[in-house]
């Protein structure tokens, strides 16, 4: 989940480093570092100049303000970390034992405990705790081979060295490489990992994500698997996992904000919580204009065939992702009338569910990067390319907010949720905008299943329609509830979300909420699993936080809260204010709606308590500890 810079140009590298390195800090906060070369021109060498700093990059910014950092060419990382504690000392870059060649990763090598005791028996000494360092080591010992074998101190010696030691390691990784004997070269490498080349004007650089190449560069070139590139000043050449070398048309870099400011606001989370109306508004805009609604039907990227062979789907996420996924499935079965099951994006890939035709499977993934998701997208792909039957052939789409993504690159149909940079690490209006998506494609389904009359579709519709102006009135209304509430939770230690039925899902991601943004233990659980097993943990000093709005399941919901109750649990309650929920110490109030569109309601109490309690105890609402935005390692 680390991000990853390097450039080489005519400008001096530092600046830029740290410029793409910040539009990266979403990927890992916990170090950062960077590696740059000034050219020797009298020795045709370089001078390799290394800094890094624990903690969040504005420290490693001090610390080369304050020692500099020269040279046209560097390269840097903001770190996540996997393998070693997070300080200076397993901060990126890592060098080898003379300190010639740098390297930057992102991934994890899987065998590097192998490779390290195979490097340590040749008398090689480690200065981390981290994978990564194995590299330096290895691309070392190769370009001492190949100059043994007669080979220059240039470029293309880097680069196969770099193609060369590649097919030792196993993992996924992306990274970049500097070698002090080349001043004017920079390789870098990309297998199952993310890594994306920007052209500027006779300069280049590489990054993570597209993100760091805005106001760098207009034009694109995203590595594909396992290929190695070398970057000099005079352009690209591009490799495969063969060594046959590549030609490709560069892309127009589209989609990326450049400028994001909190305006009024103390914290990125809180913005984006006051965005979902907006971003609501302008969904329905998007996929309900004039004439569709009144037609049953809603603007989805895809034709007829698309729907018709449809029999189920899965859904494959993490995280708020997979939330939203279970709120899309529960959308998909009882309205579309699709039967459709729900699957942890990790766990779907080493035990799949059996081969079904006609299937769709979905992978949910803000970023586009989610490893996990990716991953189980690619296996699935694998598995069903080889069947004979058209009806088992993979059928693919992929809900993200990111259409310039990995994702966006593997899958054939793309919705896009359009909610706009999102900077909090917390999910808010992305995961809003994920059920959006939900909601169009069941209507969409329904419409062509004939499902549900036109009457309900529209019906439905017009239900949608009014969610921004009642998002309008919870966000308002809530920011200072919840702001006046969260002081109640100074000495919580314990949190329990109930939901039933289409908010379940919401318990879980208010538990999810509250536990990455607080660092209070909370879950989420089914109300009425609650006398199976959880009840035994209630008693004065558990808050319990029940989801109670009006439908099929909401007198089952008071009763379970009852039980709460009895307990000696303070209760809240997020529902429509009436006098059946006097049991509740507090109520958390929300518009009265039908009960299939309350989940785009019951979340926002959830997300703005969660966000009052974390900044009442002077957290780092935006950047929690040891969590990361993008997700890109298993």
């Amino acid at each position: 989940m680390c991000g990853i810079v390097a450039v080489i140009g005519s400008r001096e590298a530092a600046p830029l480093l740290l410029d793409g390195l910040r539009k990266l800090e979403y990927r890992g906060y916990d170090s950062a570092g960077i590696a740059t070369i000034e050219s020797l021109e009298k020795v045709k060498k370089g001078s390799l100049t290394s800094r890094k700093a624990k903690g969040k990059l504005t420290n490693l910014s001090s610390l080369v303000d304050e020692e500099g950092s020269s040279g046209h060419i560097g390269i840097g990382h903001t770190r996540w970390a996997t393998h070693g504690k997070p300080d200076e000392i397993n901060a990126h870059p890592h060098m080898d034992q003379e300190g010639k060649v740098a390297v930057v990763q992102n991934g994890i090598i899987e065998n590097y405990r192998l490779l390290k005791e195979e490097l340590e028996a040749q008398g090689i000494k480690f200065a981390s705790e981290t994978d990564t360092e194995v590299i330096p080591h290895l691309i070392s010992r190769e370009l001492k081979e190949l100059k043994s074998k007669g080979f220059d101190s240039n470029g293309l010696t880097l680069l196969t060295a770099v193609q060369n030691i590649s097919t030792l390691l196993k993992g996924s990784y992306a990274l970049a490489v500097i070698w002090v004997e080349t001043p004017d070269s920079l390789v870098v490498a990309s297998k199952e990992a993310p890594l994306v080349i920007g052209l500027g004007e006779s300069e280049f650089l590489c990054a993570s994500d597209t993100p760091a190449l805005a106001g760098f560069a207009r034009t694109i070139l995203p590595m594909e698997d396992r290929e190695v590139a070398l970057l000099t000043p005079l352009g690209i050449e591009l490799y495969n996992s063969e060594g046959i070398r590549q030609q490709r048309t560069p892309s127009l870099l589209t989609g990326v904000e450049h400028v994001v400011e909190k305006k009024h606001f103390r914290h990125f989370m809180l913005k984006e919580i006051y965005e979902q109306p907006e971003m609501a508004d302008l969904w329905i805009a998007r996929h309900f204009p004039k004439g569709f609604a009144e037609k049953a039907q809603v603007a989805l990227p895809f034709d007829d065939s698309f729907y018709e062979p449809i029999e189920q789907i899965q859904i494959v996420a993490c995280g708020s992702s997979r939330h939203a996924g279970m709120i899309g499935a529960y959308l998909l079965e009882q309205f579309a009338g699709i039967p459709t099951a729900v699957f942890y994006a990790s766990e779907f890939r080493y035990a799949p569910s059996p081969l079904t035709p006609n299937t769709l499977v979905i992978g949910v993934t803000q970023s586009g990067e989610t490893a996990d998701t990716l991953a189980a997208l690619t296996m699935e792909v694998n598995r069903r390319e080889g069947q004979k039957d058209t009806a088992y052939q993979p059928r693919l789409l992929a809900i993200t907010n990111r259409v310039d993504s990995s994702i966006a690159r593997k899958v054939q149909h793309i919705l896009d949720i359009g909610a706009g940079l999102e900077v909090g690490v917390a999910a808010t209006k992305t995961f809003l905008a994920e059920l959006l998506a939900f909601y169009g494609l069941t209507i969409a389904f329904a419409s062509h299943k004939k499902s549900k009359t036109d009457i309900e579709i529209k019906n439905f519709i017009h239900e949608i329609q009014s969610v921004p102006h009642y998002l309008r009135e919870v966000v308002q209304k809530h920011d200072q509830i919840s702001e006046v509430l969260a002081h109640q939770f100074s000495g919580t230690k314990d949190v329990i979300y109930l939901g039933r039925g289409i908010n379940y899902p919401i318990a879980l991601e208010g538990a999810l909420k509250l536990k990455e943004t607080s660092y209070i233990h909370a879950e989420g659980y089914p109300a009425g699993e609650m006398k199976h097993g959880p009840i035994a943990l209630l008693d004065p000093h558990v808050q319990v936080i029940s989801i109670a709005n009006p439908g099929i399941v909401f007198e089952k919901v008071l009763s379970n809260s009852q039980e709460a109750k009895a307990r000696d649990a303070k209760l809240i309650g997020i529902a429509p204010e009436s006098a059946e929920l006097e049991i509740f110490d507090k109520i958390l109030p929300i518009p009265e709606v039908s009960e299939l569109i309350s989940p785009l309601l019951t979340v926002i109490p959830m997300q703005l308590l969660s966000y009052h309690i974390a900044a009442n105890r002077g957290l780092d609402v935006d950047q929690p500890r040891n969590l990361a935005k993008s997700v890109t390692v298993e």
